[in-house]
């Protein structure tokens, strides 16, 4: 599979720099013929009658070419409304440096040289050509407006709008059948499959979804009748057709724009998706090696196979940071401004509120390599006191011995202490110690013996290393005396120390000697110990087998 992942990236890799050189050679051959038929920019503003372009002006300083358009756009539409005036009859004057067009005695525009410049024809051509324009317009002008015309115009919009309810009636009826009969089919079949979700509810959801589907896809088509109910009745006017271009845009251009942008982004979007195959082959040959390394496949001098999980983590976010910044320029839109903008805002707010994120992330990995402890061991952090059941990049859970569990920030554990009772009870023994005070009329030589004694008799105990007592303190009025014994199971260590001390309660029972702990003011008349005939008084006569000394 990764053999196979790799040669699709080589292949993919080979195709993209074969065909980079010969888009760069086109584009550098391109460049010199478009400096070079591009001259300075020269703004120029549209002659429009009735909503169509007769030709485009240039403007100067003194008057802008937004403003002459209007001048002469006024002048063309006065002749056409002076019915004696016939349009036949326009003439090209040419006065030096200016061509007048005339209509009889009416000034109707003038052309200059940079004119001609503009459009790349001498001035006495282009006066022609736009006489001849103005001619038409000025025609189409009033023909329009004849009543005749505008009598059909009427009859075709009232029939249009017309067809256009029809339409619109026949789609909502026939849609609210339609989408419920598939709604209903969809569900069915869904319950068909036997998928336990889609039983519990999950087919009615996907009908649901269906639905909103078709009420979508039946708003656009609606949307589409209007628009070419627009596009054709708003035509039909003299007067609207100004505006019948203005609806064309708003609905071609968003599409004209979209469709440019993405054909325009095709090569990013080739880049890119190589990018993320090579990436994906790259965290995935990473992850190969760490899974050795876990495994003890491939050994490394010095690096422990627990840290190949975690440093695996490290190394596949710096990868992928990595993709990232050389994906970013490539990223359709990464260099407009918005995008600038929501960058900066989603920086901002990261950066307001991760700084506990990242110091409990800083923590994870610390104690990562730290071996402060792994999951299993058995450990008291702070207050808490339990097993770990799961350690993350942020928190690390513990599970007390009443089945409790403990969420604790990786930053609270590396700023304070932790014990840790599994470390050295696999390698070594943990030692459970427990005190006892015995007066000073008993031997210390007996105590000792009987404190092993105890110990020998408490099951899951270690017999070697051997247990050891220790003589803590000659207190006011006993002897304390610390009882060492050693296990390999710290999350027995409850129920040891029970079965531990129920053993030094039976030995010292046994022998009739007095534990003071913790203090005495006097000596009673009878030493306070429990006769071996009372050892079974009810209740514990209910106790099961194996629980008294005798079983020892």
């Amino acid at each position: 599979m990764v053999e196979a992942r790799l040669i699709v990236v080589w292949l993919a890799i080979l195709l993209f720099v074969a065909v980079n050189p010969v888009v760069n050679a086109q584009t550098t051959e391109a460049e010199p013929k478009d400096a070079a038929e591009t001259e300075i920019s020269v703004p120029v503003a549209p002659v429009m009658i009735d909503g169509a372009v007769l030709f485009n002006l240039r403007g100067v300083s003194a008057l802008p070419a937004a403003e002459r358009a209007a001048r002469i756009t006024a002048n063309i539409k006065k002749v056409a409304r002076d019915a004696s005036l016939d349009p036949a009859n326009l003439t090209v004057v040419d006065e030096g440096p200016i061509t007048a067009i005339m209509a009889g005695e009416n000034y109707v525009m003038g052309l200059v040289d940079g004119d001609a410049r503009l459009e790349g024809i001498e001035r006495p051509e282009l006066a022609v050509v736009v006489a001849e324009r103005v001619r038409r317009a000025i025609e189409r002008y009033r023909a329009d407006r004849q009543p005749d015309a505008l009598a059909a115009s009427g009859a075709r919009a009232f029939g249009t709008t017309a067809l256009l309810v029809l339409v619109l009636v026949a789609l909502r009826w026939l849609w609210r059948g339609l989408d419920g009969k598939l709604a209903a089919h969809f569900e069915r079949r869904l319950r068909a499959l036997g998928v336990e979700s889609m039983q519990a509810g999950g087919s009615e959801r996907a009908g649901s979804v269906l639905r909103s589907t078709l009420g979508a896809i039946r708003a656009v088509m609606m949307l589409v009748a209007v628009f070419l109910y627009l596009n054709f009745v708003l035509n039909l006017f003299p007067w609207t057709r100004p505006l019948h271009a203005r609806v064309t845009s708003w609905f071609v251009d968003p599409l004209r724009v979209i469709g440019e942008g993405v054909v325009a982004a095709i090569p990013n979007l080739i880049f890119l998706v190589i990018l993320f195959l090579l990436m994906r082959w790259l965290v995935g040959l990473i992850r190969l090696f760490f899974n050795s390394v876990e495994r003890g496949s491939v050994t490394l001098s010095g690096f422990d196979p627990e840290w190949a999980r975690p440093t695996f983590k490290i190394v596949r976010v710096l990868v992928i940071l990595l993709g990232v910044v050389v994906a970013y320029p490539y990223i359709p839109g990464s260099s407009s401004a918005a995008f600038k903008g929501v960058s900066i805002f989603a920086g901002i707010i990261f950066s307001l509120g991760s700084s506990s994120v990242i110091a409990n992330l800083i923590a994870g990995f610390a104690m990562t390599y730290r071996r402060t402890f792994r999951i299993g061991d058995r450990v008291r952090i702070g207050d808490a006191v339990g097993d770990v059941t799961d350690i993350r990049l942020q928190v690390t859970k513990i599970r007390t011995p009443k089945n409790e569990e403990v969420i604790v920030p990786n930053s609270t554990i590396l700023g304070g202490e932790v014990t840790n009772f599994s470390t050295l009870a696999r390698s070594q023994g943990l030692i459970l110690h427990t005190t006892v005070g015995i007066g000073y009329e008993t031997p210390w030589r007996q105590v000792e013996a009987m404190l092993l004694l105890a110990a020998e008799r408490t099951e899951g105990t270690l017999r070697e290393p051997r247990p050891f007592v220790l003589q803590k303190a000659l207190g006011d009025f006993c002897v304390t005396y610390e009882l060492n014994v050693y296990c390999d199971r710290p999350q027995a260590m409850p129920q040891l120390y029970t079965e531990l001390h129920r053993a030094i309660l039976d030995v010292f029972n046994e022998f009739g000697v007095q534990i003071m702990t913790p203090a005495y003011e006097g000596d009673p008349p009878q030493p306070k110990v429990v006769p071996r005939e009372q050892w079974f008084t009810a209740p514990a006569a209910s106790l099961p087998e194996g629980s008294g000394p005798e079983s020892k």
